[in-house]
């Protein structure tokens, strides 16, 4: 379909930006801005899934003009991309701004030392934008006419994104402000576990689920439009879902939890923690 179309230079500049990066800091071995990284990748994908018929006019057409106001674009496009401009630059800079203070970023100790396995890293970033950003891909690539008005599904979106996105950043500053009361010897814990923190060990990662379940949920109302065939709001659910799966199995949570238990392998508060608060939702299991 044509609108499908419309997704490949999206998609193509989401990896050829990151290969650009890869260029540059693999042959360093510098991860410090691998999170930057993905932070310009989303905020530059997000421009030209908006903006690529209009960029395309102008600079391979050779038509004059301006770029369109961002009025001309559907409520939900507009929101969309903004939802996603503020989380990134907020999550990316936040990240950013900590591996740059820890002098990089453990996670990398070993892998940038191997120029493949890194390079591997950089595209699988790349991958991760690309499966996370399809609702406001999807949504982008629409024209704005045929886009449905508002409702009260989009409004919930917008809640569970406000409020997810509310709960990352109290959790992500309720630790830094531990770790600021640590280094100020204020303190002497080997762990946070106040706050957002004593009803789940990961209530950042569980924000994070949320953001993106928020998102696609506001993706939806254009997603079901004629346009797209039957399974596109399938297909987008799969941002929340791949989100989901990644920190919950493998990049978020298994790593710190071996870390927290190689760490603190013979802390009684450890354990006592563990078998207290909720590994991921404040709901749930306990691991």
């Amino acid at each position: 379909m044509v609108v499908f179309s419309r997704l490949v230079p999206t998609i193509a500049s989401v990896y050829a930006l990151q290969a650009l990066f890869a260029l540059v800091f693999v042959p360093q071995q510098n991860e410090k801005f691998y999170d930057l990284g993905g932070a310009v990748g989303w905020i530059s994908s997000t421009f030209i899934s908006l903006y690529y018929p209009s960029l395309k006019s102008k600079f391979w057409n050779g038509v004059p003009g301006p770029l369109p106001d961002l009025t001309s674009f559907a409520p939900r496009q507009i929101l969309l991309s903004a939802a996603l401009g503020i989380w990134s630059t907020r999550l990316g800079s936040f990240l950013a701004m900590r591996a740059i203070k820890a002098g990089g970023d453990s996670r990398f100790d070993e892998i940038k030392k191997q120029p493949k396995k890194f390079t591997y890293y950089w595209m699988a970033q790349a991958t991760w934008i690309t499966l996370v950003g399809l609702p406001i891909f999807l949504c982008n690539a629409l024209p704005a006419r045929v886009h449905p008005g508002l409702g009260g599904r989009d409004y919930l979106g917008l809640g569970i994104y406000a409020g997810s996105l509310l709960l990352e950043v109290l959790a992500d500053r309720q630790k830094s402000a531990w770790r600021k009361a640590k280094e100020n010897k204020q303190h002497d814990e080997d762990f946070v576990s106040s706050g957002l923190w004593s009803i789940s060990r990961h209530p950042n990662y569980v924000g994070e689920v949320g953001i993106w379940t928020g998102i696609w949920i506001l993706s939806i109302g254009s997603l079901q439009t004629a346009t797209y065939p039957v399974g596109t709001v399938a297909l987008a659910a799969l941002s929340p879902l791949f989100t989901w799966f990644l920190i919950r199995n493998v990049s978020g949570v298994p790593p710190l939890e071996r870390a927290g238990d190689k760490k603190f392998a013979s802390n009684v508060k450890w354990a006592q923690y563990k078998q207290s608060v909720p590994i991921f939702w404040p709901w749930g299991a306990i691991e």
